[in-house]
């Protein structure tokens, strides 16, 4: 059996790891990477900008974790040696995404001919005006631009009115993948797509709900605010199938007592629900507020509309109905409950535990539905926190990158240029790689991140990517998407600067709406372009005739200055790289109750129970300590016992009933396809299974949740079986 119960999240073990990476790259390389001026790397928590490159929005100092100095880790890599690309694509593909992404910068551009085997280098003005030249000889209607979380706002609005000029709205981001049933779920509930807490309204919480999501590897700092809010004697509830180590117990290495006492206790209570169940759950402990009598009747009567809907909803579904569907006993869910209604001031903070279904928007109406129950939306030290992955995806949603743009939005933004944009509504994400598989799409602009690996339905994103007639990637090392899908057609890479690299500041906006400045000026690799730049070379040679300058816009202080006219919320933007006032983007913390909505009130909306798959396992895909979104940087998880990637997570009862022992050799089938496995024990509710991303894209199918277009990549159902010797 894999033994957890021992594990604590953090400690001196990540302190010797961090560390060691320092030493790697240098400590004077991480140093400097690590203290200037620039927004952290990893995740949208938020870090640097211009109170220093380990400081928060609070002011707290040291706040840095693993994560920042991992992604470091990559940009400081050296150059991949000109001799790899003497080694055939096929060669490189049989690398792991660790060792393909360790090769080093990319540091030329690359060119892979139609059919050919290799990649070969082209100098810059070559690679510009072959791409410029494919792309313009294009039907607009037949392509589609992707870009990750990692560029800034700055190369974003440029990116998508690029496209837009160019005759497409087949604009979209990873957001597609990870959080947009957030979005949609809270517009159809509070009348905004976005957390409705800053930071500092952690510091004032007595309870913080953590649902769906595993913050101890993918959002470290947050830990140390759910340490704070358990040492002020407030309550951390954890909602989550499987029962992390590092959410029971986490050595935080800023605060010498957590780590001098063996870590410091983070979960107050944890719920473990059956994977897909949520809703079951959200709701048994809205009617058990309702009976306990601790909702907030004054603030639904002022401030809500659809409450007697929802009430009798709740009262129409019993609790046998609730217990069966989530497997928890009644008791726990009541207890539960009246600690929700003992609080003052709660947060609820998810992850793509919560996202990642075909009722993924439910989900998440159903989440502020229990917070709307007792008025913890509209108010300081309470609200809502979704917890997203890359550090600039909400700000590239926020300036664009998306297919449909709000009307007065684009209305201003064809007046300001001067142009007119295309009507058709635009494609999402996996709309448009649907597209590429039925060999509609010709032509692709994939901004930073893994589309590939990214994509459920590893068989079918293969197909899809390698149908695509020329795709163009701006990046800034190689991985697994550029030697796998590739195809008959032709490919260009392009290298682009790392943050920290621009050759002029950047912004980038946090989970919580704020909106750092990045200095960037390090210079570590010369042939490298900035995205900005290298988007204006393209305009400025497929559409000569267009009256967007674009080679004057991608410098970024006009962009800023087009963004702030045009972007409700940003126009702090246009001088902040002279006040070097960063800020909260206007109308999104809701310290009063007055909601986005049409009625300005907030809405109850019924969230119906899903439907179960009787007699199947549910399968949830899930990131290591050790990753970041795709990127893999360690093999093993230090945080599972040390479990390998080839891991196959079950409950015990589940491994006995079907004959299994502890690493046993398995297959894990589903509709999509299979993979092999081991059989690992975890604590986890009968009927669940854990499985890494993106190695269980294999089994993870193309439906998606109807409203947001999310991929249901953590409620598919799989059989598990011995392997055949």
């Amino acid at each position: 059996m894999t033994e957890t119960s021992h594990i604590v999240g953090g400690g001196p073990k990540k302190v010797l790891y961090t560390l060691s990476t320092i030493n790697r790259i240098g400590v004077g390389k991480a140093a400097k990477a690590l203290t200037a001026k620039n927004t952290c790397k990893a995740c949208a928590y938020g870090m640097g900008g211009q109170q220093g490159g380990m400081t928060n929005e609070l002011g707290e100092f040291p706040s840095v974790c693993n994560k920042s100095v991992q992604a470091q880790s990559t940009d400081i890599q050296p150059p991949i040696p000109t001799q790899i690309f003497e080694h055939t694509i096929n060669d490189l593909a049989e690398l792991s995404g660790k060792e393909i992404e360790s090769l080093g910068r990319l540091s030329t551009p690359l060119f892979r001919r139609a059919g050919a085997s290799r990649f070969e280098p082209l100098d810059w003005d070559a690679a510009l005006d072959h791409a410029a030249h494919r792309l313009a000889e294009t039907d607009p209607q037949r392509s589609f631009f992707y870009s990750s979380g990692r560029s800034s706002n700055e190369a974003g609005f440029l990116f998508q009115l690029l496209a837009r000029a160019y005759g497409t709205n087949n604009v979209n981001n990873c957001s597609y993948y990870c959080h947009q049933a957030t979005s949609e779920g809270l517009k159809t509930t509070i009348g905004t797509g976005t957390a409705t807490i800053e930071l500092d309204d952690l510091t004032g919480a007595d309870l913080i709900f953590v649902i769906g999501a595993n913050p101890s590897s993918n959002h470290p700092r947050f830990i140390h605010m759910l340490k704070n809010c358990r040492e002020r004697g407030g309550q951390v509830i954890v909602i989550n199938p499987a029962r992390e180590p590092g959410l029971v117990k986490f050595a935080v290495p800023k605060s010498p007592m957590s780590m001098f006492k063996g870590g410091s206790e983070i979960a107050s209570d944890y719920l473990q629900p059956r994977i897909g169940s949520d809703i079951a759950l959200f709701k048994g402990l809205a009617k058990a507020v309702l009976e306990q009598g601790t909702a907030d009747r004054d603030f639904i009567a002022s401030h809500a509309a659809g409450f007697e809907s929802f009430k009798a909803d709740l009262d129409a579904l019993s609790w046998d109905a609730i217990t069966a569907a989530c497997g928890l006993a009644r008791s726990d869910i009541e207890r539960v409950a009246a600690a929700y209604g003992r609080a003052k001031n709660a947060v609820f903070a998810w992850g793509m535990g919560m996202t990642h279904h075909v009722h993924g928007v439910a989900n998440v109406e159903a989440i502020a539905n229990l917070a709307l129950l007792r008025g913890m939306i509209g108010r300081r030290f309470a609200g809502l926190l979704p917890l997203r992955g890359h550090s600039n995806v909400q700000g590239i949603g926020t300036i664009g990158v998306k297919p449909v743009l709000a009307r007065d939005v684009l209305d201003r933004m064809q007046e300001a240029f001067g142009v007119t944009f295309p009507e058709e509504q635009g494609l999402d994400t996996m709309a448009c790689m649907q597209r590429a598989g039925a060999g509609d799409i010709d032509a692709a602009v994939i901004m930073g991140g893994n589309l590939w690996a990214a994509t459920p339905d590893t068989a079918f994103s293969s197909r899809a990517m390698a149908s695509i007639g020329f795709k163009l990637f701006l990046t800034t090392t190689l991985n697994q998407g550029h030697v796998h899908g590739v195809g008959e057609g032709e490919m260009m890479i392009l290298p682009v600067t790392a943050r920290d690299e621009e050759w002029e500041p950047t912004t980038q906006e946090s989970m919580f709406n704020f909106v750092r400045l990045s200095d960037g000026g390090i210079r570590r690799i010369e042939t490298v372009r900035p995205e900005s730049w290298i988007l204006g070379q393209l305009g400025e040679r497929m559409l000569p005739q267009s009256p967007i300058d674009f080679a004057a816009f991608s410098g970024h202080a006009k962009l800023r200055d087009a963004i702030a006219a045009t972007v409700p919320g940003m126009e702090q933007l246009a001088d902040i790289d002279v006040a070097k006032r960063e800020f909260h983007i206007r109308n999104r913390v809701l310290h009063a109750p007055t909601f986005g909505t049409a009625d300005g009130k907030a809405h109850f909306v019924v969230t119906p129970v899903p439907e179960q798959a009787p007699g199947r396992l549910m399968l949830a895909s899930m990131r290591s300590e050790g990753q970041f979104n795709s990127i893999i940087y360690e093999e093993t998880d230090s945080y599972r016992g040390k479990a390998g990637r080839e891991s196959v997570f079950l409950n015990a009862d589940d491994m006995a009933a079907r004959g299994l022992v502890e690493g046993q050799a398995v297959v894990v089938r589903s509709d999509a396809g299979e993979m092999s496995g081991i059989a690992t024990r975890f604590d986890l509710p009968p009927g669940s299974v854990l499985a890494y991303y993106p190695e269980a894209n294999v089994l993870v199918g193309q439906a998606v949740d109807p409203r947001s277009k999310t991929p249901a990549f953590k409620s598919v159902p799989v059989s598990v079986s011995p392997a055949k010797d």
